[in-house]
């Protein structure tokens, strides 16, 4: 008789934050790693002169950036964990290890129905103008939130 396969801890559903969003499906205990950041491993302009993920919003993006200076694009070949949210006061933390494998991780005990989070910190090069910062505003409603997905919070 084959093992039962074990019901994953997380769900893609729509989100209230932005888009779709990923939601933990049962009790996720501090500590526990939920998934893998998966996709295409490329440069950065490689990944960059590929097609926006969303046309109308060309900071919408599918790309992890590695230590190493490449991306993970999970445009391509990748898996629910592109849809995780970014949050001011997450309640995940993504991790590389030491093969640059980015696994998300949570960052205390998640409620089941909880969606997942986790801070992006995302860098741009250059200076924005105001039309540009907007497109980085942060969508968490934490009370704790700096109004932006930017490192910085520019």
């Amino acid at each position: 008789m084959a093992a039962a396969k074990r019901k994953r801890r997380y769900a893609v559903r729509n989100s209230i934050i932005h888009g779709r969003g990923v939601f933990a499906t049962k009790k996720i205990r501090k500590g526990t790693v939920i998934l893998e950041y998966k996709g295409q491993r490329a440069s950065y302009d490689d990944a960059a002169s590929r097609p926006d993920s969303d046309p109308a919003n060309s900071a919408h993006t599918f790309l992890f950036e590695l230590d190493d200076g490449r991306v993970i694009d999970a445009g391509v070949r990748g898996n629910a964990a592109r849809w995780i949210n970014h949050s001011c006061e997450p309640n995940c933390v993504p991790f590389e290890d030491e093969d640059g494998r980015v696994f998300i991780k949570a960052k205390r005990k998640i409620r089941r129905g909880e969606e997942l989070s986790y801070d992006y910190r995302l860098t741009v090069e250059g200076r924005l103008n105001k039309r540009e910062r907007a497109q980085y505003a942060c969508r968490c409603g934490s009370a704790k939130c700096r109004g932006s997905m930017l490192d910085d919070g520019r």
